[in-house]
């Protein structure tokens, strides 16, 4: 299934337990295509209030989550949509909703590793160096198997201005 670059009426909510299969069925097309890393039912019903879904008629058709390294620093992280609901702004809905959720935390700064930059820049964000955050590289580039070939760009948003800066 295609959408056009027509009106589509979808909604962000916060995940629910229930969700959770829907949500790895389409991380699993993404882990098979070698664009994302797998999650674990585990973890993901671990860290449900940090996840957001989008919908249509109750289908989740994209997900976003965050990822706290301290209490001022979060990643995003997991955002996917369906195939046939790409290019028609629902990623950036669902970086502004994982924005909101962020600043709700209280969180200083938030960044993520893409092959998109683009969509992040859009919003707002700047390309860095992945070495700036370190507790990022201990944490999951370290043991990641794409270590020594990763293709993502570093981004990153400080919702604070006064605060720390990971320029």
């Amino acid at each position: 299934m295609s959408i056009t670059m027509q009106k589509i009426d979808f909604r962000i909510r916060n995940t629910l337990e229930e969700d959770i299969p829907d949500i790895l069925a389409l991380f699993n097309a993404e882990v098979a295509a070698g664009r994302m890393l797998p999650r674990s039912k585990e973890n993901l019903a671990l860290t449900l209030p940090l996840w957001r879904v989008a919908t249509i008629d109750e289908e989740i058709i994209g997900c976003v989550s965050l990822v706290f390294f301290n209490s001022s620093l979060c990643e995003i992280r997991s955002l996917a949509v369906a195939e046939g609901y790409r290019m028609i702004g629902l990623g950036k809905k669902l970086i502004e909703s994982a924005m909101e959720l962020a600043e709700g935390y209280d969180a200083t700064t938030i960044f993520a590793l893409t092959r998109a930059p683009w969509v992040f820049e859009r919003l707002g964000f700047k390309r860095t160096l992945i070495k700036k955050f370190p507790e990022k590289v201990w944490q999951d580039c370290k043991p990641c198997p794409f270590i020594n070939k990763c293709d993502e760009i570093a981004v990153y948003f400080n919702l604070k201005e006064s605060e720390i800066l990971y320029e």
